[in-house]
């Protein structure tokens, strides 16, 4: 039968992935670099967050603060300084900076260290985005082959159809698979972004409100 030869055979789990990707024709060696770009991306950017959350240490933190609020900023800083933890980085670069400017130094860390947490964020959004695209860039190609093949007989031009929809199928059913794949890490990495930056406000708030009632009572000194 005609059907069990046509290219369209792997709706029917007749074709390996390398013959899926041999019938999407040129527009699939993009899309394969595309994949590999994200995945690297994603394993890349949750071993970052695992590592992250492994150094968290809150109590570390609320230490520093403490140490603040009784106005030892050297006991503050020697705290921070034993801890990975990124919030007590920039506690520790802010307070040895606090001099100058508290604010500026504090400003100045925290960006930084989100500067961390946004790498990676926007190759993945590009992936995300030009995936689908080029799926559709596949199908269109795919179609013309398709048009162009329908002159003549068509009876004798019927391998040439069916492989000019195989493209356009697999080219589109690749890129949306990329995509939709790429989606979920996207969004894990958006909310820890978000989550880090309530946590540097926070500390940013807690810092000045602390600073501010010692100012209230007494000279802040080192």
């Amino acid at each position: 039968m005609i059907h069990q030869s046509l290219p369209l055979a792997f709706l029917l789990g007749d074709s390996t992935l390398m013959e899926l990707f041999m019938k999407g024709r040129q527009i699939m060696w993009p899309i394969l670099l595309l994949s590999f770009v994200g995945l690297t991306v994603v394993v890349e950017r949750l071993l970052f967050l695992v590592r992250e959350n492994a150094t968290r240490e809150p109590e570390v933190v609320e230490k520093m603060l403490e140490h603040v609020e009784r106005r030892d900023i050297e006991g503050a800083v020697e705290i921070g300084k034993k801890s990975k933890d990124f919030i007590a980085r920039i506690l520790v670069y802010s307070l040895t900076n606090k001099e100058y400017s508290l604010s500026n130094a504090f400003i100045r860390a925290s960006s930084q260290e989100l500067a961390r947490y946004q790498q990676g964020v926007a190759t993945l959004d590009t992936v995300i985005t030009a995936a689908p695209m080029l799926g559709l860039l596949g199908t269109v190609t795919g179609m013309m082959r398709t048009f162009g093949s329908m002159t003549g007989d068509i009876g004798a031009a019927t391998g040439q159809i069916t492989g000019g929809v195989a493209e356009a199928l697999i080219a589109t059913a690749a890129g949306l698979t990329i995509a939709i794949t790429a989606l979920l890490p996207y969004n894990i990495l958006n909310a820890r972004i978000e989550e880090a930056k309530h946590e540097v406000a926070d500390a940013s708030n807690a810092l000045e409100l602390i600073i501010k009632k010692s100012e209230t009572n007494a000279p802040f000194s080192r």
